[in-house]
C-alpha cells in the first residue's frame, strides 16, 4: 500500500475541502441574507436583506470568478503544483475575511468573485497534482478523495448553516485555506513537473518520498525522463500531435462538463434550502440539505473504487440514466403538488433527491473531473486542464444564474424536466464518444512509445 501517496493526498485534501465549504456556503447564506433582521442570529452587526435576483448573482458570481481562475491556472501551474496550491490559499482565505465585514451586497459580489477565482485554482491544481503522483491502479480512488473532502466541506457548510448566520459561516470558511498552506509544507512537488522543468535531483527525492526509500525508483525516473523528453520534441515539432492530444480532450471534457453542470446538481447545491422550502411540507429544509450532503459524501467514497473496478464509461452511462429518471419523477411530484397542494408525501421527493445525488456523485460528478486529469498529456496538461476548467465554470455560472429565470418561466417542475432531458442526452454521448481510461497510465509514465502516438 503506497502509504506516502495516501498521506500526500490527505495533505492536499484541505484544498477541495475549502472549495466544498465555498460551494455549500451559498445555500444557507442566501436563506440568512433573505431573512428579516429579527430572524438573524447576529443582531449586533450591520444587517441588510437581498432580493431573489441579487441572491442569484451572489450564487453565480463565484462561478464567474472560477472561470477566470481556470484561465489563470495554466500560468500558475508553470510555477509548480505545490507552490500554486499554497499561493492560491492566501487570497482564498482573505476573500472570506472580507465577507465577514461586508456592509453591502456589492461587497459580497466582489468577495464571491474573488473566492471563485481561488476555488478554481485550488480545484484544478489539486486534480493535476493527484493525477501525477498516483499509481494508475489507484488514480481513481485517490482522485475520488478530492471529491470526498469537497463533499465534506459542502456537508459542513450545510450543517453549520442551520445555526450560523452568513457572517459567522464565512469566518469558519476562512480557516480551511490556511490549513492547506500548513499541510502542503510537508508534501513534495510532483516528479512529473520536476523532470519536465529539469530538476532531476528533486524529482528523484520526490519519487523516493512517494514510493518509499526502500523501493527502486531508477526505472520510474528513467521512464519519466525518456517520455517527457520525447513529449517535448513532439510538442515543438509536430502539429499533428497538437490536434488529437489537446483539441480532442478539450472537446470531450468540455461536453462532459456541460452535462455535469446542467444536470440539476448545481441547483440542488446552490439553492437547496429555497428548493426544499417549496417542495416539502413538514420537513425542515436545512435538515434535508444536510441529509443530501451526507448522501453525496457517502456516494463519493464509493466512486473511486467503482471507477477503478467498473470503469469510467459505464459509470457515466448508468448515472446519467438514473439521474434522468429521478429528475423526471421529482418534476412530476412538484407539478402535482402545485395543482393539489394538500396531502404532500414528503418521503417521495426526498427519496428521489437522494437517489439522484447518489447517482450523480457516483458517476458524472467525479468521473468528469477525473478525466480532466487523465486525458491530457503532460505538455498540454496545464493549458488543457485550464481551458476545460474555465469552460466548466462558464457552464456552472450559466446553470446557477439561469435557474431562477427557468423557474420563473417554466416553473420548478419544468426546470427539472429540462435537466432530465439533458441527463438523458449525456448517456448517449458517453456511450458514443468517451474513451475508457481505467488502468491506463498517464502518457509520461507509459514505458511504451506507441502510447505517445496520436
Amino acid at each position: 500500500m503506497p502509504l506516502f501517496q495516501i498521506l500526500t493526498v490527505l495533505g492536499v485534501a484541505f484544498g477541495p475541502f475549502s472549495v466544498g465549504l465555498c460551494k455549500g456556503y451559498t445555500s444557507p447564506a442566501l436563506a440568512s441574507l433573505q431573512a428579516p433582521p429579527l430572524a438573524t442570529n447576529n443582531s449586533s452587526s450591520i444587517h441588510f436583506t437581498i432580493t431573489e435576483q441579487e441572491g442569484s448573482w451572489i450564487a453565480s458570481l463565484s462561478l464567474l470568478g472560477a472561470l477566470f481562475g481556470g484561465l489563470l491556472s495554466s500560468q500558475v501551474l508553470k510555477g509548480g503544483r505545490k507552490t500554486s496550491l499554497m499561493l492560491a490559499a492566501l487570497p482564498f482565505s482573505a476573500s472570506w475575511c472580507l465577507t465577514v465585514f461586508a456592509t453591502s451586497v456589492q461587497m459580497i459580489y466582489c468577495t464571491a468573485f474573488l473566492a471563485g477565482i481561488c476555488s478554481a485554482l485550488v480545484n484544478i491544481v489539486a486534480q493535476v497534482y493527484i493525477s501525477e503522483i498516483a499509481r494508475p491502479e489507484l488514480r481513481g480512488r485517490l482522485s475520488a478523495c478530492l471529491k470526498i473532502f469537497s463533499h465534506l466541506g459542502l456537508l459542513a457548510s450545510f450543517l453549520m448553516g442551520a445555526w450560523f448566520d452568513w457572517r459567522q459561516l464565512a469566518l469558519v470558511c476562512a480557516t480551511a485555506p490556511l490549513m492547506l498552506i500548513l499541510t502542503m509544507q510537508y508534501t513534495p512537488e510532483t516528479p512529473s513537473y520536476l523532470v519536465y522543468s529539469g530538476q532531476i535531483d528533486r524529482a528523484e527525492k520526490a519519487l523516493e518520498w512517494l514510493k518509499g526509500s526502500s523501493k527502486d525508483i531508477s526505472s520510474d525516473l528513467s521512464t519519466l525522463q525518456t517520455n517527457i523528453n520525447r513529449l517535448k520534441e513532439q510538442g515543438n515539432g509536430c502539429k499533428s500531435v497538437l490536434v488529437p492530444q489537446l483539441v480532442k480532450p478539450v472537446l470531450l471534457t468540455s461536453i462532459l462538463m456541460f452535462f455535469n453542470r446542467f444536470s440539476g446538481a448545481m441547483a440542488f447545491n446552490f439553492y437547496a434550502v429555497n428548493i426544499f422550502s417549496q417542495v416539502f411540507g413538514s420537513l425542515n429544509p436545512h435538515l434535508v440539505a444536510v441529509v443530501t450532503a451526507t448522501v453525496q459524501l457517502l456516494a463519493s467514497m464509493l466512486s473511486g473504487v467503482l471507477a477503478d473496478k467498473v470503469g469510467r464509461k459505464p459509470l457515466l452511462i448508468v448515472s446519467g440514466f438514473i439521474m434522468a429518471l429521478t429528475l423526471t419523477g421529482f418534476g412530476l411530484y412538484t407539478y402535482i403538488c402545485q395543482h393539489q397542494p394538500s396531502g404532500r408525501l414528503d418521503w417521495m421527493p426526498l427519496l428521489l433527491i437522494l437517489v439522484f445525488e447518489c447517482a450523480c456523485n457516483l458517476g458524472i460528478q467525479p468521473v468528469s473531473w477525473l478525466l480532466v486529469g487523465e486525458l491530457f498529456p503532460l505538455e498540454y496538461r496545464a493549458a488543457g486542464s485550464s481551458l476545460t476548467t474555465s469552460i466548466s465554470y462558464t457552464f456552472a455560472f450559466l446553470g446557477v444564474k439561469t435557474f431562477v429565470d427557468l423557474n420563473a418561466v417554466l416553473g420548478l417542475y419544468g426546470t427539472f424536466w429540462t435537466y432530465a432531458g439533458i441527463c438523458l442526452l449525456s448517456c448517449g454521448f458517453s456511450a458514443a464518444f468517451v474513451p475508457e481510461t481505467r488502468d491506463v497510465p498517464l502518457h509520461e509514465m507509459e514505458p511504451r512509445s506507441e502510447r505517445l502516438q496520436p
